[in-house]
């Protein structure tokens, strides 16, 4: 593993350990060039995943850049970091176990709605407002309507 800071290719694991959901290996290394220490994870990759964005361009599948988007979406939100990384991962599977390499840009914000959806509402309204493309208040008015029900929507009528 090359070291982050000086490039070295000599560096030394000094910890492993499984991470707290058994999904990765967490391991803290050390460069016997300059010293610095970091950390890896390796993680089980079933297959390659190609991302197929709405403009047709085909791009590869890159689990850090979705745990940004949730990260972004969840900020300052009384959610659990380990609760994110147990949704990614869940993600992760459920689109490596699908038997297609080519995955929609548009499940994969899908399986992320349905996710956040559950963990906290707030994040899913703003990550909804970017994956949906909000450009007025009525659209995040809509939303609200949605994740009220029916019910709700009749109640507000009256």
């Amino acid at each position: 593993m090359k070291c982050p800071y000086c490039g070295c290719d000599d560096t030394q694991v000094k910890d492993s350990r499984p991470t707290e959901d058994n999904t990765a290996i967490r391991r803290r290394r050390i460069c016997s060039e300059c010293g610095g220490r970091f950390t890896t994870f390796e993680r089980i990759q079933l297959r390659e995943l190609t991302v197929l964005k709405r403009t047709g361009r085909r791009v590869p599948f890159d689990r850090d850049k979705l745990m940004q988007s949730v990260r972004i979406a969840t900020r300052k939100r009384p959610v659990e970091p380990d609760r994110l990384e147990r949704m990614v991962s869940s993600i992760v599977r459920q689109l490596e176990s699908s038997g297609e390499s080519d995955v929609k840009a548009s499940d994969i914000g899908n399986l992320v709605m349905e996710g956040l959806k559950v963990i906290d509402d707030v994040s899913y309204v703003r990550f909804a407002s970017v994956y949906k493309n909000f450009r007025e208040a009525k659209d995040f008015e809509a939303l609200l309507d949605e994740m009220s029900g029916p019910d709700a929507a009749a109640l507000g009528e009256t």
